[in-house]
C-alpha cells in the first residue's frame, strides 16, 4: 500500500483531512529513518513533538479549569501530571495504531520501535501539533477533549486522595532525600466513631496535619496539607 493510501486511511479514521499532507507525513518520520535512508526531503517529527507537548498541556489545563472549579493550583497540577505523561500518550497512540504508520530505521524496527512507549508518545504529540498547525486551535481542542474525556471523568477526588502519600514521598525524596514520618497525636470519640489526628514530619518538623476516621485517611489528609504547603511556596 502506498504511503498516500495509508495516510488517506488514517485521516478517515480520525475524521479529519489535512490541507497540508506534508504535515501529516512529518508526524510519522522518526530520526532513525532519516539517519539510515536520507529521507528524500522529509524531516523528523521532533519539532512537532516539541509543539505538541505544549498544545496538550495548554488544552488539558483549560479543560481542567472548567471541569474542576473548586480545585486549587496544586491539585490541578497533580491532575494534569496524570494525563500529560508518556503513559497516557502512548496508550492513546496504541488505540489509534500510530505505530503502524511510523517510518523507522531497520535497527529501530528490529528493536521493537513500533511498540516503544517513548516513540508512541512522541508520535502522538507530533500528531497534536500537526492538527493544531493545519486545523487551528478549535479543531485540536475538540480532538484532545474527545480522547481525554473518559480519563477526565475518572479523576475523582477519591482517586487523587489515594495518591497524596506517594506524591509527598516522591517530593521529599527528590528535594530532601528523606521519607515522611507519620505520627498519631490524638485519638478521640467512641469506637464506632473514632477520629484520628495525624502529623506528618519532614526532617523532624511538622509540615501537615490530618484528621480522619482511620489512620490511613488521616495520613492522606496530612500528606495533602504538606504538599499544598510546599507547592504554595
Amino acid at each position: 500500500m502506498a504511503m498516500s493510501e495509508e495516510l488517506a486511511q488514517f485521516q478517515e479514521g480520525i475524521a479529519y483531512t489535512f490541507k497540508d499532507e506534508r504535515l501529516l507525513e512529518e508526524v510519522f518520520v522518526h530520526t532513525s529513518f532519516l539517519n539510515e535512508r536520507g529521507g528524500e526531503g522529509l524531516r523528523s517529527n521532533e519539532r512537532l513533538e516539541f509543539l505538541g507537548d505544549a498544545v496538550l498541556s495548554t488544552v488539558i489545563s483549560h479543560i481542567m479549569m472548567e471541569r474542576f472549579p473548586q480545585k486549587n493550583e496544586g491539585e490541578l497540577s497533580r491532575l494534569r501530571a496524570r494525563l500529560v505523561s508518556e503513559v497516557t500518550f502512548s496508550s492513546l497512540a496504541r488505540e489509534m495504531k500510530l505505530g503502524d504508520y511510523l517510518l523507522l530505521g531497520k535497527g529501530e524496527i528490529l528493536d521493537g520501535g513500533r511498540e516503544k512507549p517513548s516513540l508512541l508518545a512522541d508520535t502522538f504529540e507530533a500528531l497534536i501539533a500537526a492538527l493544531y498547525l493545519d486545523g487551528g486551535f478549535g479543531r485540536v481542542f475538540d480532538f484532545i477533549a474527545e480522547r481525554f474525556d473518559t480519563m477526565l471523568d475518572c479523576l475523582s477526588e477519591e482517586a487523587m486522595t489515594q495518591d497524596y502519600k506517594t506524591l509527598l514521598q516522591e517530593y521529599t525524596q527528590g528535594h530532601y532525600r528523606v521519607v515522611p514520618e507519620y505520627t498519631v497525636v490524638e485519638e478521640r470519640g467512641p469506637d464506632h466513631e473514632r477520629l484520628f489526628t495525624v502529623h506528618v514530619l519532614i526532617k523532624g518538623d511538622c509540615c501537615g496535619e490530618g484528621v480522619g476516621r482511620s489512620k490511613k485517611e488521616a495520613q492522606q489528609r496530612a500528606a495533602r496539607e504538606a504538599l499544598e504547603r510546599y507547592e504554595g511556596g
